[in-house]
């Protein structure tokens, strides 16, 4: 017998493998979610890695495969989600309002497919500031190196609805930088930055590092620009990061944020999003311990905080069946 026939039969016989490579449907088509997050350093990745880790225990049941994208945050995961690229995504509370809307950075860009999963965290916007550069409120930025978020982040597009509310533009900084969330720390402990503005869950690895290795100091987020900011819109939130959580930090340090949420689209089938919201909650203590920002949460909150996009039917179908609708 020829090699390429032998190769042929080969394959036919893998094909026929594949097809049916043990009873039952799942097995027959075996599928693969991708969630996009942010940054490795940050909760969002750990939220990623956490469901996929619960939904791929079930596998073999499932036929579904998960997997975990590092990606820009909130507003790549947004658009990645309208395109298809992404099944699942996490964003933040203001830019699932902005995607499914069609506001601000999605202006004239609604994606009326946009479907809310659920919430988990709050994000408290974040400033950190060099232990020398003599900043005790936010203003004192002006004419510093800053790092404002990296493009495509639902950090970068806070920061400048923060600066809009003050009537500051990104030119007040000497230098506004666009580094990913895992190379600010670095950068402001290396004297490369004098600030950065983060939107994450804590306790945060990204936090954790700068004010342990140089005693970077949080800086208060209030004022007039955020009153404003809260006023106008309901998916921000006052928020307060415990004193003592980081080194060299230990008074309470007041801010404002969103909430992490979870997204998808209404092309993504039922099956599969009721799937993933019951690995979550099936679950759930497993999955509140896979961070120490998820130690709070609470089911009954997470179905409806910070959610502004309507709920996708595979979600509503186990909230249902839990009684929790």
């Amino acid at each position: 017998m020829k090699a390429h026939t032998v190769l042929r039969s080969g394959i036919a016989a893998f094909a026929m493998l594949a097809v049916v490579p043990f009873s039952g449907p799942a097995a027959a088509q075996q599928k693969f979610v991708t969630i996009g997050t942010g940054g490795v350093t940050g909760v969002y990745y750990a939220v990623g890695g956490a469901v996929c880790r619960l939904m791929n225990k079930d596998r073999a049941k499932t036929g579904i495969r998960c997997s975990v994208e590092s990606t820009g945050g909130s507003v790549f995961n947004a658009n990645a989600i309208k395109s298809g690229e992404l099944e699942f995504g996490m964003a933040q509370s203001d830019i699932q309002y902005n995607a499914v809307h069609g506001e601000a950075q999605f202006k004239g860009k609604a994606d009326p497919d946009l479907r809310a999963v659920y919430s988990v965290h709050p994000e408290p916007f974040t400033v950190l500031a060099r232990k020398e550069a003599g900043v005790t409120k936010f203003e004192d930025f002006k004419g510093k190196r800053f790092n404002v978020g990296n493009p495509g982040s639902g950090t970068a597009a806070s920061m400048d609805e923060l600066l809009k509310a003050m009537h500051w533009t990104r030119a007040d900084f000497s230098m506004a930088g666009e580094l990913k969330a895992d190379e600010q720390g670095t950068a402001l402990c290396d004297n490369k930055i004098d600030g950065f503005f983060y939107g994450v869950g804590h306790p945060s690895a990204a936090i954790q590092d700068p004010t342990t290795a140089c005693g970077a100091k949080l800086i208060p987020l209030t004022g007039p620009a955020v009153d404003s900011l809260l006023k106008a819109h309901s998916y921000y939130a006052v928020a307060t990061i415990p004193g003592g959580m980081y080194a060299n930090n230990p008074n309470p340090t007041t801010t404002y944020g969103v909430l992490a949420t979870m997204i998808t689209s209404a092309k993504v089938p039922d099956q599969v999003v009721y799937d993933l919201v019951k690995a979550t909650f099936d679950n759930f203590d497993e999955f509140k311990k896979l961070h120490p920002a998820f130690a709070h949460l609470d089911p009954k909150h997470m179905i409806k905080d910070g959610l502004s996009a309507p709920l996708h039917p595979g979600a509503i179908k186990y909230y249902k069946e839990k009684g929790w609708m």
